[in-house]
């Protein structure tokens, strides 16, 4: 507070400063114009009247509020305001001169020049007082530029106002070490002159070149109404250079006071396609004052699916999950919501508990009777359950059908299964079990005829538990290498909130036993999400963090399935969702019986023998 009531008196030492100014420099226009005889002579008049210019100026700049003015952001604008008045004071003050009677036989037209130059002089010497701050940091930036080898080589892509801000900031910041060398425009207009004294070349297709000639460590992408699909591409012309990238934030990302200039590429980014937003409207109808159960509500997929559900307004929303950390977190981030949310008037129930266990289950369906049904619950790292597959088979598809079950029993009207691309073809205990899964779930879906089930099968997760966005953040934080089992492996991606929102809306389009697919657009190269990983980070791959090919882990496709095919494939109303063919399903009760003895082996390579036994599609990796 002491600091800052500082500051604000530091300002109006510029009062004294002003004064003293304007005194001296229209006392030497009187000096300049005449003879030293008559200069002595009326000397006392010469030097009244300054000080009366000057205090005229000093309250005119007082009142015209520039005393408070901050000096160190003093722009363009304050400076020509500064200007007009000193020039409009000075030049009512040497029309009053020829008003005075005593002084009209001392003045000429000749006056008009050393009193003229007198003004210029000051209408510049005032507005460059305050501006000392910013023209000290461009001397000391262009002066570092010069000395400092460790300043940053840096292109700006943009040649507008967000990257007047970004070289403001690096002239202005203490703190920063960029030297901006060159700025990339589009704009033929642009293109060949100058920014703020720094060259402009393009077009941005040419990145690449410009980087390499300029020899380029950091760009920094400074357009503030970018598309998104012209920043991708702009991503993509950056995929080959060993630099780091930032950007300015789009319009729509500084609604918050306390937005960055300048940000890392964010998790959105390493999408390579535009997010997919579908609309929630009637999902809102479907669940409002219903009773829904949650399974697996403290995993990545159902602490996302909770959160959307709330909004909906549910008379009662039931978190349940093996794994209480989790479902604890996200209970008191709904309690948090609720209690700021009046129109919210949903009760939340936190239960503890495994789907396989098939006594704690119906009793939470004997007890909250629920309408709607959504299993997140799951086991899906695919290398651990490799390794006990035994476990995979309890939660995957023990733990499904005993939820199948009871929501025919206690007449739900809808069960959605999340399921995953690796039950295509599956390769992997993982899929397999999950393909285990669907498959019960379509038995049910044929003799129900009160419950609708469904599943919904997409790929890979961005930023969820397990995915390979927080092992590959953790990596790079730990200095690296980063670890990718293969440079060709590909996979689909999707954020978590597309996830849910998927899930819900087939969860409203379901009529009995579809399995539903996402249009994912094209799959990402996991090398290539590598390597954006670790420019973000800013850091440039190879040089300051390695990337290490560890091999193909058992169970482990280069190329995950969803088998899209828009030509055989049902449509729904949202054309980003389709409907896999219906398989042929046979009665599962004798296999569930059967899968069951994995429970009594030992040897793992048993229970995956078992499981391709009534998975035929299941191709044990043997690795």
């Amino acid at each position: 507070m002491k600091k800052t009531k500082n500051k604000k008196i530091a300002h109006y030492l510029y009062i004294p400063a002003d004064l003293l100014i304007g005194f001296i420099v229209n006392l030497l226009s009187f000096l300049s114009y005449f003879s030293f005889n008559t200069f002595s002579t009326y000397w006392i008049d010469f030097t009244v009247f300054s000080l009366i210019v000057s205090f005229v100026l000093v309250v005119v700049l007082f009142f015209a509020g520039t005393y408070k003015i901050l000096t160190r952001n003093f722009g363009i604008s304050d400076a020509l305001k500064t200007m007009i008045i000193v020039f409009v004071v000075e030049l009512v003050s040497f029309c009053g001169i020829f008003l005075i009677p005593n002084y009209k036989e001392l003045f000429t037209v000749r006056f008009i020049f050393p009193y003229f130059l007198s003004a210029i002089v000051l209408v510049l010497l005032i507005p460059a007082f305050r501006a000392w701050h910013r023209i000290f940091a461009l001397f000391n930036y262009y002066f570092k530029q010069k000395t400092q080898k460790t300043r940053i080589r840096t292109l700006i892509v943009g040649a507008g106002g967000a990257a007047k801000i970004v070289i403001d900031d690096s002239v202005s910041n203490k703190k920063s070490r960029n030297n901006i060398v060159v700025l990339a425009d589009d704009d033929p207009n642009k293109i060949g002159g100058t920014f703020s004294g720094i060259p402009v070349v393009g077009p941005i297709s040419n990145l690449a070149n410009f980087i390499d000639t300029y020899k380029i460590e950091e760009v920094i992408i400074a357009i503030s109404d970018l598309e998104e699909q012209k920043l991708r591409t702009i991503l993509d012309y950056l995929e080959p250079c060993d630099v780091r990238v930032r950007r300015m934030p789009l319009l729509s990302e500084m609604d918050s006071p306390n937005a960055k200039h300048i940000i890392d590429v964010d998790l959105n980014d390493l999408l390579c396609r535009d997010p997919i937003k579908l609309d929630n409207k009637e999902i809102n109808t479907m669940l409002q004052s219903k009773i829904v159960l949650v399974t697996g509500a403290g995993g990545s997929i159902g602490s996302e699916l909770v959160r959307q559900i709330i909004k909906t307004n549910p008379s009662l929303l039931i978190l349940f999950d093996i794994y209480e950390n989790g479902v604890y977190d996200i209970q008191q981030e709904l309690n948090r919501y609720i209690k700021n949310n009046s129109s919210i008037k949903t009760q939340l129930v936190t239960l503890i508990g495994s789907t396989y266990n098939e006594k704690r289950i119906r009793q939470i369906f004997k007890q909250f009777k629920p309408n709607y049904v959504y299993h997140a619950a799951a086991y899906k790292h695919v290398p651990l359950m490799e390794d006990s597959p035994m476990e995979a088979i309890r939660t995957n598809v023990i733990g499904t059908y005993n939820v199948a079950k009871l929501c025919e029993e206690f007449k739900v009207k809808k069960m959605v299964l999340v399921s995953t691309d690796k039950a295509v073809r599956p390769t992997n205990v993982m899929g397999a079990t999950k393909r285990f899964a669907e498959t019960i779930i379509q038995f049910f879906a044929n003799k129900s005829n009160s419950t609708v089930y469904a599943a919904v099968r997409f790929g890979n997760v961005l930023g969820s538990n397990g995915s390979v966005v927080p092992l590959f953040r953790k990596q790079i934080e730990e200095g690296g290498p980063v670890t990718i089992t293969h440079k060709d492996i590909i996979r689909y991606f999707m954020t978590i909130p597309e996830a849910v929102s998927l899930i819900l809306q087939c969860g409203l389009f379901a009529k009995g036993g579809e399995i539903f697919i996402l249009d994912m657009g094209k799959p990402v190269k996991i090398y290539n999400l590598a390597l954006k990983m670790i420019r973000q980070a800013g850091f440039i791959p190879y040089r300051d963090i390695d990337i290490v090919e560890t091999g193909l882990r058992p169970g482990e496709k280069l190329y995950e399935e969803l088998l899209l095919d828009k030509k055989t494939q049902a449509k729904t109303k949202n054309n980003r969702i389709f409907i896999e063919q219906k398989d042929i399903i046979y009665p599962i009760e004798q296999e569930i019986v059967d899968i069951s003895k994995a429970f009594d082996m030992e040897k793992n390579d048993d229970v995956k023998k078992l499981l391709a036994t009534i998975i035929t599609s299941y191709k044990i990796d043997l690795r």
